[in-house]
């Protein structure tokens, strides 16, 4: 059957069979072929490094845009979770020769940077969803942790995505394979977004609410702003666009959900995004609270999946049985061409 049908691929009951031991899919039956299989923007080897070995464990990928945010993640969810380095060690970012995304591991909990934009994050998914793949990972979860922009809602609010819908309102992600278009449905698993609501404490001085999210190709024009460089339509055009998005459920927007929650879907991994919001779009265009205040409102989605990595790991009674190590390299040789590939930056 071909993919580029316009239509996703359903799985048959051999292939369900097959994936019932919870490892990641990939389908794609050229990586078996491969003699090794380059992560190039990770910096990662399948057979320069033990990708069991160091990633075997991991549970949760957590993914936000900055290299900073998911440092500050790592080091956050440390402390959550009770995780202790060996002595004389420091976390360390592992695809720090990539010079692309930053990585660190904290135990079960991979923290990974995404970019900006659809094609950033496309990059980063596809190889980590493969190193879920090599590593033999059990059902892993993923979480995208980041900020929007509110439709009705005030900032600081945090959102837990519903339903992820393109600039067309469609619940799917458009591709544009060997010049065909094919659309891949954008879901995201609504039990896990009811899990993380319920996690939301009743002394948490804001809300956190489900709702739609509207996923765009563009900070400006896309969203509807009037402070781009370029802008050829009124404010009222802008208003009205903002009360339509409200009035089919949409309750905020960003440029990574579709393209997360398709990939996700299609490699059969459970996943969610939460964000918080910065503004309310209904009341401006730009992002003008304090450093110090979006500084605290960006740390509340860390604290809800936070909440949620603990309570998983106390239920399978991890949270105080988790020590450091660190994987080997396999092949040294290998280790080094893949490091110089990634320090390319042509």
């Amino acid at each position: 059957m071909s993919l580029l049908t316009g239509n996703s691929h359903s799985l048959s009951e051999e292939e369900i069979d097959e994936y019932a031991d919870g490892t990641v899919k990939l389908r794609n039956p050229n990586i078996e072929l491969m003699d090794q299989d380059i992560l190039y923007h990770v910096a990662l080897g399948s057979e320069s490094h033990d990708l069991r070995e160091m990633f075997g464990d991991v549970k949760f990928v957590c993914m936000g845009g900055t290299p900073k945010r998911m440092e500050n993640f790592a080091h956050f969810i440390m402390d959550e979770i009770g995780y202790k380095l060996p002595a004389g060690t420091q976390l360390q970012d592992i695809s720090e020769f990539s010079y692309r995304y930053s990585m660190y591991k904290v135990g079960p909990v991979l923290c990974v940077s995404h970019g900006m934009g659809t094609p950033s994050i496309s990059i980063l998914m596809h190889e980590v969803i493969k190193l879920m793949y090599h590593a033999k990972c059990i059902d892993p979860i993923f979480i995208r942790i980041g900020t929007c922009g509110g439709i009705g809602v005030d900032g600081g609010t945090v959102i837990i995505t519903e339903d992820a819908l393109d600039g067309h309102l469609r619940n799917s992600h458009e591709f544009t394979i060997l010049g065909e278009t094919v659309h891949r449905p954008a879901k995201l698993d609504k039990k896990l977004a009811r899990e993380l609501k319920s996690l939301a404490s009743a002394d948490d001085p804001y809300d956190t609410i489900i709702g739609k999210t509207l996923c765009t190709n563009d900070f400006y024009e896309g969203q509807g702003r009037l402070d781009g460089a370029f802008c050829e339509f009124t404010e009222t055009d802008k208003m009205n666009y903002l009360e339509k998005l409200r009035d089919n459920g949409v309750v905020n927007i960003e440029m990574e959900s579709t393209i997360f929650a398709a990939l996700t879907h299609h490699a059969g991994i459970k996943a969610a995004v939460v964000c918080v919001v910065l503004l309310n779009r209904l009341n401006g265009d730009q992002v003008n609270a304090p450093k110090e205040v979006i500084n605290e409102w960006q740390q509340r989605p860390q604290i809800l999946v936070s909440r949620y990595i603990r309570k998983v790991l106390a239920q399978h009674g991890q949270l105080k049985s988790l020590f450091g190590h660190h994987g080997s390299i396999k092949s040294p040789r290998r280790f080094k061409l893949v490091q110089q590939e990634s320090q390319a930056h042509d």
